[in-house]
């Protein structure tokens, strides 16, 4: 499909959006249509690797996150320079968002993708999410998302932080967020489709349930045990996933050092125990200096995994970080991507 086509279907669907009733058996698959890049084009320049679930693709085990940390970053050419950097060294996975911003706003996160990915589109992984939950906002979003993205086509849009069982009604209703995702795929808009998820672990099992998704994006160390005060994210959500072979990254790795001081653990400690979890493909990182850049892919050329003995250190040292109570991305109110 041109990328007037899609442009041109996208605004008609915009005054039929209620009417949508897209089911997953609808959908043809990217790949076998030949309109999207082979994963063998992409180069991992020697970094470790997976393959992401059911979409077949090979993906390098570190993801850029191009959310608030990032979007801080106050020097546009230092900004796109680090994308640049990270595509020479073999980091093609970028992960970005509709409202990702800079905590004034001006800077919004798939305008700056838009400006790096200039005569690149080709040589990256893209991914971004979606948050409203109206079928007509959903779509006047991704429009707006492949306008500053300056692409006709995405890899992976994700529903943008699935957050409990209520929502849920939401995202599933018929003509809802759910059937616009669907309807996105078979018009070849992207080729993939998932979720992202900061909260209650039994909306996201749920979700990957009841929908046909790709890929999910879990918060590793966020609020922890979601909106059900019960179940671990991790151990409840991620098996789920593996049952229906989607593809699964982790977020929220660094987190901790960004807001207590004290912990007694590194940035490279915390990036090696994420890559350690059993069943993961791949870590999304927000970076925001060269420096920061550089070390995270020294820590994955050279990873090793963990052993149990070195997870239980690590497990034990984030413990005053989960037993605070006054930390906002600790409350299942808390709202992602701009919050620096």
């Amino acid at each position: 499909m041109s990328k007037l086509s899609r442009r041109s279907f996208l605004k008609a669907s915009l005054t039929t959006a209620s009417g949508l009733a897209i089911t997953p058996k609808n959908i043809l698959s990217a790949e076998s249509e030949g309109l999207y890049q082979s994963s063998k084009t992409y180069d991992a320049k020697g970094l470790p690797t997976s393959v992401l679930g059911k979409t077949g693709v090979t993906v390098p085990r570190l993801a850029f996150g191009l959310g608030s940390r990032y979007c801080n970053v106050k020097d546009e050419d230092e900004a796109i320079g680090l994308l640049e950097k990270a595509l020479d060294e073999g980091l093609y996975y970028w992960d970005t968002a509709s409202d990702y911003s800079s905590s004034d706003g001006k800077v919004k996160s798939e305008e700056r993708v838009g400006k790096a990915m200039k005569g690149k589109r080709n040589q990256v992984f893209l991914s971004t999410k979606v948050l409203p939950r109206d079928p007509s906002e959903a779509l006047r979003s991704i429009e707006l998302s492949l306008n500053r993205l300056q692409t006709d086509r995405i890899d992976v849009l994700n529903i943008h932080a699935v957050r409990s069982l209520e929502d849920n009604k939401e995202i599933l209703k018929k003509g809802g967020l759910l059937d616009i995702l669907y309807r996105m795929k078979e018009e070849k808009v992207t080729r993939f489709i998932g979720m992202s998820g900061h909260a209650d672990p039994a909306a996201m099992t749920e979700l990957i349930d009841k929908a046909e998704l790709d890929c999910v994006i879990v918060a590793m160390n966020h609020y922890p045990r979601g909106l059900d005060n019960t179940t671990p994210r991790l151990d409840h959500v991620i098996p789920k996933a593996k049952e229906k072979n989607m593809g699964r990254l982790l977020m929220k790795v660094i987190r901790p050092l960004d807001t207590m001081e004290g912990l007694e653990i590194n940035p490279e400690q915390l990036l090696r125990y994420a890559l350690s979890h059993d069943d993961i493909n791949a870590v999304t990182i927000g970076m925001d200096s060269m420096e920061v850049l550089k070390s995270n892919i020294k820590t994955l050329r050279e990873f090793t995994p963990m052993n149990e003995g070195e997870k239980q250190v690590i497990a034990q040292a984030l413990a005053p970080y989960f037993n605070s109570k006054d930390l906002p991305w600790l409350d299942s109110n808390y709202r992602d991507g701009n919050w620096v």
